[in-house]
């Protein structure tokens, strides 16, 4: 089984660890807030307190020689840039790396981060799509070989329940929807999706070329 460690458990953290908990993964997630990480424990068995810049504490709770790793940490930069030289360290092949702005983005990358990821450049654009666009699509890479497809409702989904969505498209898995403003993570798979409705699915990454082919 894969294995994939978040680190980090802020609101896009939290949301990536639980959604992956879903899949056929081995989630290990940490933070230094004890309260984060028992929220999350109510989904991931392995959720830890640790400082995520000690490396003995990342290599004790099994942080290392890993495939994939989600370095998701809010405010302070020096403790994500310092976390991503011990990921390093410790031989971690794919780090995806949460920033701020382009100039951490920078560091980030200039230090080994494999890929670069801005939460808030992601929402802001999709936001605009959304004002002149029939369909927005937004692709989160979440490992080499799972992504996070977010897409705007339209009359493929329309009127459809969330069961039958996933009986036409059975390789993807809808983890979360926003409705009315609303984000809902405990999907109830009678709801009947609506216009404006924003849908999140998780699949493997050979599948998101038909899928999104079909649904243009």
């Amino acid at each position: 089984m894969k294995t994939i460690a978040v680190i980090g458990l802020g609101r896009f953290g939290f949301y990536v660890a639980k959604s992956l908990s879903r899949l056929d993964v081995k989630v290990i997630a940490v933070d230094n807030d004890e309260k984060k990480v028992q929220e999350i424990s109510e989904f991931i068995d392995d959720a830890y307190i640790i400082d995520s810049i000690n490396k003995q504490a990342l290599e004790e709770v099994g942080i290392y020689n890993l495939d994939t790793v989600i370095v998701s940490i809010g405010e302070n930069i020096e403790a994500s840039i310092l976390t991503v030289m011990a990921l390093k360290d410790l031989n971690n092949k794919t780090i995806i790396a949460k920033a701020i702005n382009s100039t951490h983005g920078e560091i980030l990358s200039k230090i080994g981060a494999y890929k670069v990821v801005y939460p808030e450049k992601i929402a802001g654009r999709m936001l605009v799509k959304k004002l002149v666009d029939t369909i927005t699509v937004e692709e989160i890479d979440i490992s080499n070989s799972i992504k996070m497809i977010k897409l705007f409702a339209n009359e493929k989904f329309i009127n459809k329940k969330i069961f039958q969505i996933e009986n036409e498209f059975k390789n993807l898995k809808i983890v979360s929807y926003k409705s009315s403003g609303n984000w809902f993570i405990n999907i109830d798979s009678t709801y009947e999706i609506k216009k404006d409705d924003l849908l999140v699915f998780i699949c493997e990454v050979k599948y998101v070329k038909d899928f999104l082919l079909s649904v243009k």
